[in-house]
C-alpha cells in the first residue's frame, strides 16, 4: 500500500482553491446579479463537459479509415453524458479522497493458489481509479496491489520497477502468476514491464482503452510519458517492433468506437490478441462498465488442487 499521493495532493488543492474561488465570486456577485451568480456556478460545474463535447465531435473525424464500426449520433452523445458524470467521480472523488481506502490485500485464509491481481492505472490517475473494481476484490478475499505510477509526468519505462514489485508481491502472497489489468497508459506500462521478463510470470494482461499504437492526441503533448503515447515517437515503434505472437497470446484488449481519448479507436487493439469491442462506451467508462468486469474478472483461476 502507498503512503502517499503526489497526485491526490494536487488534485485536493485544486478542488478546493477552485472552490474557494467560486465562493468568493458569489458573494462579491450575488448582491448585484443572483442571475450571473447562479451562471457562474453551472459553468464552474460542467466546464469539463464541453471539452469532452469537442472530443466527442473529433471521433468521427479522427477515425478516418479505421475499421472499428463506426458510432453513431445516439452513441457518441449518450456516451459523453456517462463520462461527465464519471470524469467528476474519478478525478473529484475517487483520486484525491478514496485512493487509501481500500488498501492492497496480501494475505488471508482465501489468497492462498487463487490468482491474484495487479491495477495499473493511465496518466494523471492513481490507485483510486480502480475502487469499484478493488471492493468486489476485496469482498472475494482475493489478492490484489494497485499501484500508484508516481512521478505523474515521467518516461513511462520508469515506472517498470514499481510494476515489478507489486507483482513480486502478488506473486509471493498467492504462489501464483497474477492477472494484470490495466487502463490507458497502464497497458504501455505491462508492455514495457513485459519486454525485460519471462511471459510465464504472468497469468494475463488485460488492456483498457490502452493507445498501443498511439493516440493523436499525443502529439500535443509536452511531458515525457505523453510524448512517448505518439504514434510516431521513436518509443512506440520500439514498443511495438518488439510484440511477438507469444507476448499477443497473453492479451485481452477491451476497445470502443466511443473512446475519447485513444484515437483512432483501433489503436487500443494488438494484432494476434484478444480483442474485445465495446460499442458506446467512452474512455473512463469502459473501465467500469459491467461487461468488461465481468468479463475480465472471469479470467480469474482458483489451484483447487493444491490444497488437496
Amino acid at each position: 500500500m502507498f503512503d502517499r499521493s503526489a497526485l491526490a495532493s494536487l488534485q485536493q488543492l485544486f478542488l478546493f482553491v477552485g472552490l474557494a474561488i467560486l465562493v468568493l465570486l458569489i458573494w462579491w456577485m450575488w448582491p448585484h446579479s443572483p442571475v450571473v451568480a447562479v451562471a457562474m456556478v453551472i459553468a464552474s460545474v460542467t466546464a469539463h463537459a464541453w471539452v469532452l463535447a469537442v472530443e466527442f465531435l473529433l471521433i468521427p473525424v479522427l477515425r478516418a479509415s479505421d475499421a472499428t464500426p463506426r458510432a453513431s449520433s445516439a452513441e457518441l452523445i449518450r456516451s459523453w453524458m456517462v463520462e461527465v458524470v464519471q470524469a467528476w467521480r474519478v478525478f473529484a472523488w475517487r483520486q484525491p479522497f478514496h485512493w487509501r481506502s481500500i488498501p492492497d490485500v496480501l494475505h488471508g485464509p482465501r489468497v492462498k493458489h487463487r490468482t491474484g491481481v495487479v491495477f495499473i492505472h493511465g496518466i494523471i490517475c492513481n490507485r483510486g481509479f480502480w475502487t469499484p473494481w478493488l471492493e468486489r476484490l476485496n469482498t472475494d478475499g482475493r489478492a490484489f496491489v494497485a499501484v500508484n505510477l508516481e512521478p505523474v509526468f515521467t518516461d513511462i519505462d520508469d515506472y517498470v520497477n514499481l510494476l515489478e514489485q507489486a507483482v513480486i508481491k502478488v506473486e509471493r502472497s498467492t504462489g501464483r502468476p497474477p492477472l494484470l489489468v490495466c487502463h490507458s497508459m497502464g497497458g504501455l506500462v505491462a508492455r514495457a514491464w513485459l519486454r525485460r521478463t519471462e511471459v510465464a510470470r504472468i497469468e494475463r494482461v488485460v488492456t483498457i482503452g490502452s493507445p498501443h499504437s498511439g493516440t493523436w492526441y499525443a502529439r500535443f503533448s509536452l511531458v515525457p510519458n505523453g510524448r512517448e503515447m505518439d504514434p510516431n515517437s521513436p518509443w512506440m515503434a520500439q514498443l511495438n517492433g518488439a510484440w511477438t505472437p507469444q507476448q499477443a497470446a497473453l492479451f485481452t484488449c477491451w476497445y470502443s468506437n466511443c473512446d475519447n481519448i485513444v484515437q483512432p479507436p483501433a489503436a487500443a487493439t494488438l494484432p494476434g490478441a484478444d480483442n474485445r469491442l465495446v460499442r458506446g462506451a467512452a474512455h473512463i467508462e469502459l473501465a467500469f462498465r459491467p461487461e468488461v468486469m465481468r468479463g475480465t474478472l472471469a479470467m480469474l483461476r482458483d489451484d483447487v488442487s493444491a490444497d488437496s
